[in-house]
């Protein structure tokens, strides 16, 4: 079965000491404006770079994204 980003985020979430990929994971599961259903690159970015959660955000993102890529795409 196809893993969306945000299912994949999922796994990352409620780390006893948080790290950067799971702030952000916890905050997208928060977020309910979050395009959930997305596995657009663009649209995903676009919407954290009007709705950044934490300075480095989008920085944590493209870590995130490639390893999302080259395990679930």
């Amino acid at each position: 079965m196809h893993m969306t980003f945000y299912q994949f985020m999922m796994t990352l979430r409620g780390k006893l000491v948080a790290d950067e990929k799971s702030k952000l994971a916890d905050w997208m599961f928060k977020d309910h404006d979050f395009p959930k259903h997305s596995n657009n690159y663009h649209e995903i970015s676009d919407y954290l770079e009007w709705n950044t959660p934490f300075h480095n955000a989008l920085m944590v993102f493209d870590e995130v994204w490639a390893i999302y890529e080259a395990n679930h795409k």
